[in-house]
């Protein structure tokens, strides 16, 4: 997503997307709602911490902690299901 729609030369995973301009406070929030939408996690205002999301590779360790935070919290309470938020997964943890 965020490669796609810059026009930043060099982008590596450990650039500093507020320091180079290509993240600005709209599209931070804008940023998180794609997060939530796109890997079926919820980001409390808690969790919102700039320095979590300042580079691709922070951005990546955030979402993938959450994911499994969040599946783990769906088979302690039974909500797991196949297609849901969860990518697809089936009780045992594996894509379907």
């Amino acid at each position: 997503m965020i490669r796609d729609s810059t026009n930043v030369d060099g982008l590596s995973v450990d650039t500093d997307l507020f320091e180079t301009g290509v993240l600005d406070s709209l599209a931070f929030v804008e940023l998180l709602m794609h997060l939530e939408r796109a890997f079926g996690i919820r980001i409390s205002i808690e969790e919102v911490e700039v320095e979590r999301f300042c580079s691709i590779a922070r951005i990546a360790e955030f979402v993938t902690a959450r994911m499994s935070l969040e599946d783990s919290r769906r088979r302690e309470h039974g909500t797991w299901s196949v297609g849901s938020a969860s990518g697809g997964r089936g009780a045992d943890g594996r894509l379907d």
